[in-house]
């Protein structure tokens, strides 16, 4: 009696090296696009802490107040303080506009000259071992110090408050673009130079991209000491701008107008510390720290 065979079907190739889905691998959970209600959750989970700090911070300050813990001509109510900026608001915006314009002017300055500055220092270790302990000790030595210089040499004009601006937002940009620059990996450098490609096409392609990310973390430092430049300056000498405005609040013991000069200059530094933010988002999705992951582990 013969036996019938059923041959056993082999498996391709192609099954063989196909990998698995990420949602038929063990521990491993597929999500999709969030939509939007979640990117509200997302925001609401991100920003309620420091919203609540504030809010204590509010009361706090509106118990001292009312509970008349100190002098009035001391720490000013909060209602006192809203009167100003609201009574006062034309007053405030004509000086807060100096001050931004100041601020991101220097700013500007200060980027363009600190990239500059920090691709040479890269490309040539004679410029780097000459040009680092000089930014050093320019770093080193207190602006406060320098800025009355400013005045005598430049005069009383928006030039010593740029000036000032640009010296303390420079260092950061410098050293977080030089950061960037070498933190590539020579492999990908070889690989470059292995495949025929000239210098700067190995800056635009492989070392710029690479040091976007420490160079916005250099600019958002760099952003908010901008402001604190501008408001030196004006400190120093001037006629207008936020400066300006709480030197003369603090010489009349208006401390209600002193308090809204102080809360107007912290919201530009707030404001264009977001605005650098939500550049560096549009500008490096490809990040890791700014794509959503599409697959989520379950360990």
């Amino acid at each position: 009696m013969s036996q019938s065979v059923v041959p056993t079907p082999t498996p391709s190739p192609a099954s063989e090296s196909a990998p698995a889905p990420a949602k038929d691998v063990a521990g491993v959970a597929e999500r999709g696009r969030p939509g939007a209600g979640e990117r509200f959750g997302r925001v609401v989970e991100a920003g309620w802490r420091p919203v609540v700090l504030l809010g204590a911070c509010f009361v706090v300050w509106w118990i001292i107040a009312a509970a008349e813990l100190v002098e009035p001509y001391l720490v000013p109510s909060p209602g006192a303080t809203l009167d100003v900026l609201t009574g006062k608001a034309g007053y405030l915006w004509q000086h807060t506009w100096v001050t931004t314009y100041e601020t991101l002017l220097g700013f500007a300055i200060a980027v363009a000259v600190g990239v500059l500055a920090a691709v040479v220092m890269v490309y040539s270790s004679t410029v780097e071992k000459t040009l680092y302990p000089i930014l050093l000790f320019a770093q080193v030595v207190p602006k406060i110090a320098i800025a009355p210089l400013f005045v005598v040499w430049l005069g009383f004009g928006i030039t010593p408050k740029i000036l000032i601006a640009v010296l303390i937002a420079f260092f950061p940009v410098v050293i977080s673009m030089v950061t960037g620059l070498k933190a590539v990996d020579p492999e990908m450098l070889q690989l470059s130079a292995t495949m025929g490609a000239k210098p700067w096409q190995t800056f635009a392609k492989i070392r710029f991209p690479a040091s976007l990310p420490h160079l916005f973390s250099g600019l958002k430092v760099a952003v908010t000491l901008a402001v604190t430049g501008a408001v030196v300056g004006e400190f120093v000498g001037a006629n207008e701008g936020l400066g300006y405005v709480i030197l003369q609040a603090n010489g009349n013991l208006d401390t209600p107008m002193l308090f809204a000069g102080l809360l107007v200059m912290s919201l530009i530094g707030v404001v264009l510390f977001v605005l650098v933010e939500i550049a560096e988002k549009l500008l490096l999705p490809w990040h890791a720290s700014r794509r959503d992951s599409n697959v989520t582990t379950a360990y």
